[in-house]
């Protein structure tokens, strides 16, 4: 699986009522805690992959997004592998993810193996369906307000023609593919140090 993934900075209060106004269906807000690990035996830095353990709680209102507080205490925990990218227009990979039962568990596991947690980004997330996409309003802990724009296809042929739906998508919500940032939430909080 590929996901597409074209990433802008915004302004989210502008976005979300530009999503209003277009009849994008809100799907959901979650709290979000990554925690990204180095691994003992090749530098993920240097191959540009990803080891991240997630984990979210859901949030209950937009005007509550600022709370760690979930709507029913749940939390959910998710192991996800990303590959380097593999198209220079957008932020596409392949990705492998998971669900853990056991996020505790899972962190034990990889400190015994020798990984090591690098760093940590947390954020705010709202989710929207627009036009077969998913589009996610971004408040990064450290960094500001971002979009993203994705969407999975099943092979590396179906990459160019999302990438290019996505700019269309961002240019109807009044942003400019071209100011895309091809580097992750992680690489931006470790050039920022």
């Amino acid at each position: 699986m590929y996901e597409v993934e074209i990433k802008v900075p915004a302004d989210v209060e502008a976005v979300r009522e530009r999503l209003r106004r277009v009849d994008a269906e809100r799907v959901g807000a979650r709290r979000q805690r990554d925690v990204y690990y180095d691994a003992p035996h090749r530098d993920f830095a240097e191959t540009d992959e990803a080891l991240r353990l997630r984990r979210e709680t859901p949030i209950a209102s937009v005007s509550d997004s600022r709370t760690t507080r979930d709507e029913d205490g749940f939390e959910t925990t998710k192991l996800t592998y990303k590959g380097p990218l593999v198209d220079e227009g957008s932020k596409t990979r392949i990705e492998h993810e998971t669900g853990v039962d056991d996020g505790e568990a899972a962190s034990g596991v990889f400190g015994g193996l020798g990984f090591e947690p690098a760093a940590t980004v947390e954020k705010r997330r709202e989710f929207w369906r627009y036009d077969g996409y998913t589009v996610t309003l971004d408040d990064v802990d450290g960094l500001g307000e971002f979009v993203e724009v994705e969407r999975e296809v099943e092979d590396e042929p179906a990459v160019a023609s999302a990438r290019d739906a996505a700019v269309d998508v961002l240019s109807e919500l009044g942003l400019d593919g071209t100011d895309q940032i091809r580097t992750s939430y992680l690489g931006l909080l470790l050039e920022g140090e």
